[in-house]
């Protein structure tokens, strides 16, 4: 592969990964929600538009994404937030789907079935790898905060949060409109990189790609996202020059392996945690001299 094709390849594993911050934003707090695709196309569409009709600089775009996505995550947990497992899971997945009925019944604002142009202002390395440090940046504070611990704990269990006095909804609220916040950049993003988007650009294969990334990288850590969303990006790019059309049945069945044998994700922080733990009780007493350093005796 050439070394063009491996720059784009990257930078498409990029927007993945700040998709799949966006999914982990909430699956932290216990919800699987795939409203993220939902989000980055509302976004994206609507940058696209102001772009072309009042000729909106690429930054505002971005930060509009950004603000526009929050309000709908926050809009999405009102309306979705009572659901419970399964069922809110498939709220999200029809918000997809009716996503794409509005961009085809819309063609005014969107184009219609023949999809708009983007400008490509915003599909640099620059802005990409700065959206990722910013999320990471964001997300790798909240861990060290309250509200982490609280997030921890709600996934864990909902109902021993409550009884510690800890507001589950409260929590998944804020989880939704971080996710609302990242789906809104990272559909600025995508259209950006690719300058053109279309009913089919932010739809069901997007949701799905990005939420196996999350599981293939550790849905426990927000890192995990950024590394299953580069390795499920480039894995394929790796498989499809020797077997060709066979590289998806290789992919899946990598995929089945590593959640039957790694079922945190390659990203396992508490599994690093124990190793560590393990190689420290390993460890002679000798070790260092610090067990072996003579006391002297107290004068009485």
């Amino acid at each position: 592969m050439s070394t063009t094709a491996w720059i784009t390849t990257l930078q498409f594993a990029c927007v993945n990964a700040l998709f799949a911050l966006s999914i982990y934003a909430t699956l932290w707090t216990g919800v699987l929600s795939l409203a993220p695709i939902f989000f980055g196309a509302v976004s994206a569409f609507t940058f696209g538009y102001l772009a072309g009709a009042m000729g909106l600089s690429p930054v505002l775009s971005l930060l509009l994404g950004v603000v526009l996505g929050a309000g709908l995550g926050a809009v999405t947990a009102a309306l979705v937030i009572r659901l419970h497992s399964h069922y809110l899971a498939m709220a999200t997945i029809a918000m997809v789907l009716i996503g794409r009925v509005l961009i085809v019944n819309f063609p005014k604002f969107t184009g219609g079935a023949a999809g708009t142009l983007i400008p490509g202002d915003l599909g640099t390395w620059t802005s990409l790898i700065g959206c990722l440090a910013v999320a990471g940046f964001v997300l790798s504070r909240l861990a060290k905060s309250r509200f982490g611990l609280a997030a921890d704990t709600v996934r864990e269990d909902a109902a021993v949060a409550q009884t510690l006095g800890v507001s589950p909804r409260r929590i998944q609220l804020v989880g939704f409109i971080i996710s609302g916040a990242f789906g809104g950049a990272a559909g600025v993003m995508q259209g950006s990189f690719l300058q053109y988007i279309g009913p089919d650009t932010f739809y069901t294969h997007l949701g799905f790609v990005t939420l196996a990334a999350v599981v293939l990288g550790g849905a426990f850590h927000w890192s995990g996202s950024i590394v299953g969303a580069i390795a499920f990006t480039i894995l394929p790019e790796f498989l499809r020059d020797a077997l060709g059309d066979y590289d998806r049945v290789v992919t899946g069945v990598l995929l089945v392996v590593i959640i039957i044998y790694l079922p945190r994700g390659l990203v396992d922080v508490r599994r690093l945690r124990l190793l560590r733990a393990r190689s420290r009780r390993d460890t002679p007493a000798g070790a260092g001299g610090s067990r072996d350093t003579v006391q002297p005796e107290v004068a009485s």
